[in-house]
């Protein structure tokens, strides 16, 4: 089968689940032999050598489309000069500029994006139905990432007349967050835009629940499909001599940092496990920067310095290696979330998890019986729930033996591919029997 994949990319400025889920499918989709075109949008991804294999130019790039949004001008430049602004490096840059990631400033432009070809970035939309048009085999499905690129389907359906699927991860966290009368358009127009998709999947059935309370789509075009990981970069090793707990997310308010160092502090004075260490990792945006402030100011006071660490690298590898030196992945979510990559990945080299009892990590620790729920979400009872787990090392690492297993056999991403291809050869063979 042939497929195209849309995705949005995050400059790489964090760990981003969305990113992440996207290039693990192209992987899945080329090792069980399907012909797949990854197409990165509005900011670079970091692909490995046989993703970079399967990308296309990158399209509605992220300075275009503000630059569109803001001037007149830019919406009738030659296309020499547009290539100048999607510079990968260029973007790079960038993306670590407030004023071009935070929710509130990129209000008029989602709204936009959403009006599709009736909006200001018609231009782009107009140069990435045109090169999906003349591509030399043509796609049997277009995926759309996520529906905040709802408004590129009606064009992409009208110029060619194909399936578009899209998948729903969290959308709903960044619309809400915009301004009122912003927030308000977007919904509106998402609605608007739900005729031009052939199917909607959900990357759990926690999120399918919540989320089609917002689409009030009918059943059989909203499928939980959940998501799996490629298990097999992941390695279960010993758990350390010394107790450590891992942070592996975005360094972000919403997914409790600070949370997790006040308890830490707590859990110093027992004397069991006085010799406690954090190691934290994800990167931040540029909306973060006040927040970390905030937190490293936390654990000056609380002189935690020389027990805390930072790790910058949150590629494969240094992940893997991160994983690899934890007792516990913990993350205190203020918000529940759709997909939790981070406990997956975390499960997969035998470590268990502990989250609050929030979103799919319920969904994950039934799953698996590997993951470690609380509540309510408070550093107390964090750090009530993480004592016993640090203080019997033996019955913390057999619980993350058994997490190893379980999401290889249950949230296999090559599965998730098998599933996808089922449903897409459903919609394509339907289309047939329609158009005869």
């Amino acid at each position: 089968m042939r497929i195209v994949q849309l995705t949005p990319g995050s400059g790489d400025n964090f760990y981003c689940e969305n990113c992440l889920r996207d290039l693990s499918l192209v992987r899945a989709f080329q090792r069980a032999g399907h012909e797949i075109t990854l197409v990165p949008m509005y900011l670079p991804i970091a692909m490995d050598a046989e993703v970079a294999k399967a990308a296309s130019p990158l399209f509605m790039g992220g300075l275009n489309v503000y630059l569109q949004q803001k001037v007149g001008l830019f919406r009738k430049t030659p296309r020499w000069l547009d290539n100048w602004f999607d510079n990968p490096k260029l973007l790079k840059r960038l993306s670590k500029l407030s004023g071009m990631t935070s929710a509130k400033e990129l209000g008029a432009a989602t709204v936009s994006m959403l009006e599709g070809a009736d909006g200001k970035q018609r231009k782009e939309i107009a140069r990435l139905t045109d090169w999906l048009a003349v591509l030399e085999d043509k796609p049997d499905v277009i995926v759309i990432s996520n529906i905040l690129l709802a408004g590129l389907a009606p064009a992409i359906k009208e110029k060619l007349d194909v399936q578009v699927v899209c998948l729903l991860q969290d959308e709903e966290d960044f619309l809400d967050t915009l301004p009122n009368v912003y927030s308000q358009r977007a919904w509106q127009l998402v609605a608007e835009q739900l005729a031009a998709f052939d199917l909607f999947l959900s990357v759990s059935e926690f999120y399918k629940r919540k989320i089609s309370r917002r689409l009030e789509l009918a059943p059989e075009r909203l499928l939980a499909l959940p998501m799996g990981l490629d298990a097999a970069a992941f390695t279960p090793t010993a758990p350390p001599e010394v107790p450590t707990v891992g942070y592996l997310s975005q360094m972000c308010y919403d997914h409790g940092l600070d949370i997790l160092i006040n308890a830490i502090h707590l859990l110093r004075r027992d004397q069991r496990i006085k010799n406690i260490r954090l190691r934290i990792t994800g990167g931040s945006s540029a909306t973060d920067g006040s927040f970390l402030r905030h937190v490293n100011s936390r654990i000056e006071n609380l002189r935690l310095g020389h027990c805390v660490e930072f790790v910058d690298d949150y590629g494969i590898e240094s992940r893997k290696a991160f994983l690899e030196s934890l007792s516990l992945m913990v993350l205190p979510t203020r918000k529940p979330l759709a997909y939790g990559l981070c406990a997956l990945e975390s499960l997969a080299a035998g470590v268990p998890f502990v989250t609050p009892e929030l979103g799919v990590f319920t969904e994950i620790a039934n799953a698996t019986g590997a993951g470690v729920l609380y509540g309510p979400n408070n550093p107390v009872k964090l750090a009530e729930t993480l004592r016993p787990l640090l203080v019997e090392p033996e019955a913390t690492a057999q619980l993350g033996r058994k997490g190893a297993t379980a999401v290889r056999e249950k949230y296999s991403m090559d599965e998730t591919v098998r599933q996808m291809i089922y449903r897409f050869g459903l919609l394509t063979s339907s289309k047939g029997q329609n158009n005869a």
